[in-house]
């Protein structure tokens, strides 16, 4: 079992000038505990649910070029990145630079969009059927597959197109950065992990994962792919402590509201959480943590992930 780290672009009462300064340490602090994954938020606003609309929130590809020079041995990635919010040409392009600076480390994190908000604030006409999301998100893979691995690349498709299209340089990972989908959905989006995808990031319960993991099982069966090839990953919010007594003091003084959309648990339960994941088939817990606690953080490195290796 793996352990990572996903990080909105921007951390909590973090003064706007400090913010990657912040960002980079606990990238830096990451790598130095034996976490393997780092990935940002794809979001140009704060997402519904999780804070308030005006925090400040920097573009994550930017932060992803930044923390590739400043890292050594982390994968790092967009978790994920909306195939809509950039022509996906230019996006490959992108890629390919990130992974040239970070020496071969990024996985290229790809989703079909859905924050109908954002892409109105931004100007971007939103795709309301899911079918042209999920198309769109197929052919701008195949387009970034194109670029990456042949001199001169051309595609027609229903979205997009590109013409004799040249990346140069190509990404230092052969023959492609790995691609992650990120999604659940499970007639669309696991149907595109299946034929497309290298890895796929899943979010839920255990038991949901499971579910999930059993019906990409079946797509693979259909499109003829070895289920064993795609890494599969699930996205987890946490909130640690070392006992009942700690931790019922730490949802107190941080607020935490009832009910938590994620895990606020003791080591000791969290040593069971991340069982029942690997049980579900899960490969890598990727935790997102309350307010960017630093605890937190730590506790996962010290009393969770030496009990997986």
């Amino acid at each position: 079992m793996k352990f990572g780290i996903h990080n909105p672009s921007w951390l909590f009462g973090t003064d706007v000038y400090e913010m990657f300064e912040a960002l980079k340490r606990k990238a830096q602090s990451a790598e130095e505990q034996g976490y393997t994954w780092f990935s940002v938020m794809d979001h140009l606003i704060q997402i519904p649910g999780v804070g308030a609309a005006d925090e400040p929130f920097m573009e994550s590809w930017t932060v992803l070029s930044a923390l590739a020079a400043v890292t050594q041995r982390l994968r790092l990635g967009t978790l994920v990145s909306s195939v809509s919010y950039r022509n996906p040409a230019h996006l490959a392009k992108m890629a390919a630079t990130v992974d040239i600076i970070s020496r071969g480390r990024l996985t290229f994190g790809i989703g079909g969009g859905w924050n109908e908000m954002e892409y109105k604030q931004y100007g971007w006409d939103f795709p309301t059927r899911p079918a042209d999301r999920i198309g769109m998100m197929e052919e701008g893979i195949r387009i970034a597959l194109a670029m990456w691995t042949e001199p001169r690349a051309t595609f027609h498709g229903r979205y997009f197109h590109i013409d004799d299209a040249m990346l140069e340089p190509k990404p230092v990972q052969k023959p492609h950065p790995p691609i992650m989908i990120g999604g659940s959905g499970e007639q669309l989006t696991l149907r595109a992990v299946a034929r497309l995808g290298d890895a796929c990031n899943l979010f839920g319960s255990p038991e949901v994962v499971a579910q999930k993991l059993a019906v990409l099982r079946r797509h693979c069966e259909t499109v003829g792919r070895n289920y064993d090839e795609i890494e599969k990953t699930s996205l987890t919010s946490l909130l640690l402590a070392r006992g009942e007594a700690e931790l019922k003091a730490k949802r107190e003084r941080m607020g935490v509201p009832e009910p938590f959309r994620g895990y606020a648990l003791t080591t000791s339960q969290a040593v069971d959480l991340v069982g029942a994941f690997h049980d579900a088939g899960s490969q890598m817990m990727i935790a997102s943590f309350y307010r960017n606690d630093p605890e937190t953080q730590a506790l996962l490195a010290s009393e969770v992930m030496p009990k997986f290796k």
